[in-house]
């Protein structure tokens, strides 16, 4: 696998739209800072971590569904390995005129684009979500 994350956000935006209760991925710390701020927004119920039958480590995370509708309208992965974007506080683009989030991996750790603005620190831009 070349891109864990492209493929943690693919298996979150597929759980979603199939109304399915949780979602199973292999563990990182990337990815458990990914689902914190997604829980921390709304997006999703709860993340936990798990062993698979092979011993091997996992994330689980409880999706969220807001009158049988997914709480995540959309999950798009920007900032490829192929193409690495970095942006100023001052130039992170809003998702949505402020109604969805973008995260980026920054020096002080994974942030959305609400708190790079405020601690004036940019950084390369993971996701946006709506």
């Amino acid at each position: 696998m070349t891109d864990p994350i492209s493929d943690f956000l693919t298996r979150l935006r597929n759980a979603s739209k199939a109304g399915l209760a949780e979602c199973v991925s292999p563990h990182s710390t990337l990815k458990q800072s990914i689902a914190a701020i997604l829980k921390a927004e709304g997006f999703v119920a709860d993340h936990s971590d798990g062993v698979d039958e092979q011993g091997h480590k996992t994330l689980i995370v409880k999706m969220k569904y807001v009158a049988n509708a997914p709480a995540i309208t959309n999950l798009s992965r920007v900032s490829t390995p192929g193409r690495r974007l970095y942006f100023r506080y001052t130039e992170i683009p809003r998702v949505l005129n402020g109604l969805g989030i973008s995260i980026l991996s920054t020096s002080k750790g994974l942030l959305k684009d609400q708190d790079c603005r405020r601690n004036k620190v940019g950084g390369e831009l993971i996701c946006n979500v709506w």
